[in-house]
């Protein structure tokens, strides 16, 4: 099932999404609208705003403030991104130029400010302060997940935890942000929002764990960024630890070399990669992550929604870009 199928019970909803996400990047100011259509004409999946509706669907909101809301969790992750490849010094994301190649670094970083202060300014509109802290306590930790990647860069001795942390950090937090709020703003149960809150943070994970895979085994058009690059900005990600774990003496110095240096010959680590079947080791972490979400999703009563949120556990460990 591909993403437009998954997300087909909530097609209007995430129409009308779209079209606050627009609204809301108007601004007197020239740059941050030009940059703001930029980056929304980028397109992207939308996962984390689609799961925050599935999950408020799935247990009955009838409300006004969920199309509001998922353009927050849209605007939050826009603005890391913005942050991440300024970061990352990147070049390249959804197939296009990154805003930061384009506009310049401070031009990107000061619009991903903008994008932040927004999205605080819309949760107040809400008037939930359960809310406000759920998505003040996911920025902060997001923030926390980049310091503690660029403290993993170059390091070649960064364990499974330590990079799991960076993950639940980084990436799944805002996944387990989005579905914890859908699950509140639909006053789900204690044991529906906390079930929503897993589900997130284990299909989140499960998302990066592939976002891993696919650096080693896509290609530029599929992946909408350039093979290689968590590499060669010296990040060891799952499939590279895994190396380091079970590789030839070697493989390790090989691998060792390529985190501390972020220049190697890519297809000789690409080889060491292969021949430790490190792939399928984070294919089959990823596999465990979205069987946990599955499980989470029992606290769910049975509808179309929960359906598409079960779906989405396997398109996180399926998909090819």
């Amino acid at each position: 099932m591909n993403l437009a199928e998954l997300i087909a019970p909530i097609a209007d909803d995430m129409k009308a999404v779209d079209a606050v996400i627009r609204a809301r990047l108007n601004s007197d100011v020239v740059m941050i609208r030009t940059i703001g259509d930029y980056i929304v004409g980028a397109g992207g999946k939308r996962m984390r705003p689609a799961l925050l509706l599935l999950a408020a669907k799935a247990l009955g909101y009838q409300g006004s403030y969920h199309h509001l809301l998922a353009a927050v969790v849209e605007f939050i992750h826009t603005a890391t991104l913005l942050h991440d490849d300024v970061v990352d010094e990147s070049d390249l994301r959804r197939g296009r130029s990154t805003a930061n190649a384009v506009f310049g670094n401070a031009a990107s970083v000061l619009v991903g400010d903008y994008l932040y202060s927004r999205s605080f300014e819309m949760m107040v509109e809400a008037g939930t302060m359960r809310v406000m802290s759920i998505f003040s306590e996911a920025t902060t930790v997001i923030a926390e997940g980049e310091v503690l990647q660029l403290m993993n860069v170059h390091d070649p001795d960064v364990s499974l935890d330590r990079y799991l942390q960076v993950v639940r950090y980084k990436t799944a937090k805002l996944f387990e942000a989005s579905s914890q709020v859908g699950a509140v703003i639909a006053a789900g149960t204690p044991r529906q929002v906390e079930a929503a809150a897993a589900y997130g943070r284990h299909v989140g994970t499960a998302f990066q764990l592939i976002d891993d895979v696919l650096d080693y085994s896509g290609d530029v058009q599929s992946l909408g960024k350039n093979v290689g690059d968590d590499l060669r900005e010296g990040k060891p990600t799952l499939p590279l630890i895994r190396v380091m774990e079970v590789g030839t003496p070697d493989q390790r110095e090989l691998i060792k070399t390529a985190i501390q240096t972020g220049e190697a010959d890519f297809e000789a680590v690409a080889r060491a990669i292969h021949d430790t079947d490190a792939l399928d080791y984070t294919r089959q972490a990823a596999r465990a992550e979205s069987e946990l979400a599955r499980a989470a999703l029992d606290a769910f009563p049975v509808s179309a929604y929960r359906d598409s949120l079960l779906e989405f556990c396997s398109f996180a460990v399926e998909r090819d870009r």
